[in-house]
C-alpha cells in the first residue's frame, strides 16, 4: 500500500493527496558509478514506482532499457554540476540525451551569469534550449543553485523561467556547500507561476525532510535516499496508528 502525503488544499500542484513515492526522483549522479549502480536504482526505481531515475547522459541509453516496461522516467543532468558550459554543449548534450531516450533535462543554469547579474544571457539561454526541448515532448527542470544565491536572486530566477515557462525550477545540484532548504522552496512557491513546478533536491536523506519540501511546495524530490524516505514514511505511519 502506497504512503500518502497530506498537503495543504491550496496547493494546486497535486492532489490533496499523493503517494509519496511519486515525488520521487530517485538519483545518482558520482562521477564513479558503475553500471551495477545504474541496474540497482532503476530496480529500486521499479520496486517502487518512483516518478523518475536520474543519472548520468552516459548512462541514459542504458537506464532506458533497466526501467522499460514500468512508468518510470529516465532524468539526466545537462551543463552538470556548474552550469557555465557554453550555451552550444549544452544544446548537443540535450541532443544527445534525447536521442539516449532521456524523458526529462534537469539543465544547470549558469550559475556565474547569475551571480554577475548578467539576466541577458540568462533569459538567452533558456530561450534557445526550451524550443529544442519543446520540440521532442519532453519536461525541463532548472537548476539554480539555490544554496549560494540571495533571496533577490532567487527571485529574479523565478521571474524568468517563469514567464518562460520551464515544467520544474530546481533548488540545486548537490554539490553546492548548501543543498535544498525550506525557504528556498518557498520562496521558489512564492514567485512562481502556479504552472511551474518545484523540485528540491540535495542533502535530502530522510522522511522527515522530504515531509518538509512538500509541505513548503515541492512536488519533485530528487535524491538517493529514496527507498529510505519511503521506508521512513511506512514507519511513521504506523506509529500514527498507536
Amino acid at each position: 500500500m502506497h504512503v500518502l502525503v497530506e498537503v495543504e488544499k491550496n496547493t494546486k500542484h497535486v492532489m490533496e493527496k499523493m503517494p509519496l513515492n511519486k515525488y520521487i526522483d530517485h538519483t545518482i549522479l558520482k562521477p564513479t558509478c558503475l553500471v551495477a549502480d545504474i541496474e540497482k536504482l532503476c530496480a529500486e526505481a521499479k520496486q517502487y514506482d518512483f516518478a523518475a531515475v536520474c543519472v548520468p547522459p552516459n548512462f541514459v541509453k542504458l537506464a532506458k532499457g533497466f526501467v522499460q516496461g514500468s512508468q518510470v522516467k529516465v532524468a539526466t543532468v545537462i551543463g552538470f554540476p556548474f552550469g557555465y558550459s557554453a550555451t552550444e554543449a549544452k544544446i548537443a548534450e540535450i541532443i544527445l540525451a534525447m536521442v539516449d531516450g532521456a524523458d526529462e533535462l534537469d539543465v544547470v543554469a549558469n550559475i556565474a551569469a547569475i551571480k554577475n547579474g548578467d539576466w541577458t544571457a540568462i533569459a538567452d539561454e533558456i530561450n534557445h534550449i526550451l524550443p529544442i526541448i519543446r520540440s521532442k515532448g519532453k519536461v525541463i527542470k532548472i537548476i539554480i543553485e539555490s544554496g549560494v544565491l540571495t533571496n533577490e536572486e532567487i527571485i529574479a530566477c523565478c521571474d524568468i523561467y517563469g514567464a518562460a515557462g520551464i515544467d520544474y525550477l530546481k533548488t540545486s545540484t548537490g554539490y553546492a556547500e548548501k543543498g535544498a532548504s525550506v525557504e528556498a522552496v518557498q520562496l521558489f512557491r512564492k514567485h512562481l507561476p502556479e504552472s511551474v513546478h518545484i523540485k528540491a533536491s540535495g542533502g535530502i536523506r530522510d522522511y522527515e525532510t522530504a515531509k518538509q519540501m512538500i509541505e513548503a511546495g515541492a512536488t519533485r524530490i530528487g535524491c538517493s535516499a529514496g527507498v529510505a524516505i519511503v521506508s521512513g514514511a511506512k514507519t511513521d505511519q504506523v506509529k500514527s496508528n498507536y
